[in-house]
């Protein structure tokens, strides 16, 4: 059974604006122990996702399609079965840890509450097993008793992922878990998550618009633009070799060290990501495509498998011819 399943996720926001589609029609699946990095520029839409498959969205968004966490819909649980869920089943690490956590409590507190509330364990034993899972991410058992402000960046987010991985879930989500942590202490997090991927066997997406650290972490690579996935495929050839034009520009934003021509003339994709609640016809990045056609501003494309196990949603992709069926075999003579 995946450890999460989407399928066909929409989601819209009402404002004085009027409707506007945050997210159109992603489906994704995940077993446990897959790592799934999702990328893309500010307001793509991939928070938002992050977020549903929590149901952590605004009252009053409109969502449809299916949420599917170890068998269960997330969408149409009840409140106290989500409340279940949470913690439990999937867990999510922010970015901003410092706003995440109470800066009132100490550390132990914190990391102890789903602990309490989920299993009904004692304060004092929570508490044990808090310390025992700020070991396992890296933490001093005197850092118990800090509070938030006496954390550096790297320590707080450690404090994140051990509140994530108290509960035993089944699925961490990282939202831009590692964006604001300068270059070392950020290794540091990523070798983190994949340590306790592997001894787990728990299911990680990981959210950022950074596509060299989601190569190097995560095995499938997922792009998003203006609210719909326009790739997808192994990591590293995705990063390296992109079939989708916007997919491409994102790869060529990273510098390859070392290399004098790139750092005197550095790539870069023109153009604004589209109004959410103003897209345009067709393929919605038609108008910053360096190699758009005629036909891109009036043909929708979904995505279309490049390779068995590669997908990419563009005209110029083209998809794979179907399998041949199997010769049958000849008759046995009697």
């Amino acid at each position: 059974m995946p450890a999460l399943e989407i399928d066909d996720l929409r989601i819209t926001y009402r404002g004085s604006r009027g409707v506007i589609p945050a997210v159109r029609g992603i489906s994704l699946s995940l077993e446990p122990g897959d790592t799934l990095g999702l990328a893309g520029e500010s307001g793509c839409g991939k928070s938002t996702v992050a977020a549903a498959a929590l149901r952590l969205l605004p009252p009053g968004t409109e969502v449809s399609g299916r949420i599917m966490l170890g068998g269960e819909d997330i969408l149409t649980m009840s409140f106290g079965r989500l409340r279940a869920v949470r913690w439990a089943g999937a867990s999510i690490v922010f970015q901003g840890a410092m706003h995440s956590l109470n800066p009132v409590h100490r550390i132990a507190r914190q990391v102890a509450e789903p602990i309490v509330l989920h299993e009904g364990v004692s304060t004092d034993a929570a508490e044990k097993r808090a310390i025992e899972l700020m070991a396992q991410v890296g933490l001093p058992a005197w850092r118990a008793r800090s509070y938030p402000h006496e954390l550096s960046g790297g320590q707080r987010q450690r404090v994140m992922i051990a509140m994530a991985l108290a509960c035993s879930p089944q699925l961490i989500i990282a939202d831009e878990a590692t964006t604001a942590l300068d270059v070392m202490i950020q290794a540091q997090v990523l070798a983190l998550l994949e340590g306790l991927v592997a001894d787990r066997n728990i299911a990680l997406i990981m959210i950022s618009h950074d596509l060299s650290v989601l190569a190097e972490t995560c095995a499938r690579l997922a792009v998003m633009y203006a609210g719909k996935l326009v790739e997808e495929g192994p990591s590293h050839e995705v990063f390296g070799h992109a079939r989708h034009p916007y997919a491409q520009a994102l790869s060529a934003a990273f510098p390859t060290v070392g290399d004098p021509a790139e750092r005197r003339n550095p790539h870069g994709l023109a153009g604004d990501p589209p109004d959410p609640a103003a897209l345009p016809t067709g393929c919605s990045f038609h108008p910053r495509c360096p190699v758009v056609m005629d036909t891109c501003a009036s043909t929708q494309v979904e995505l279309r498998h490049a390779r068995s196990d590669w997908q990419a949603a563009c005209l110029r992709v083209e998809p794979m011819a179907p399998a041949q069926p199997a010769m049958l075999a000849e008759e046995k003579h009697d």
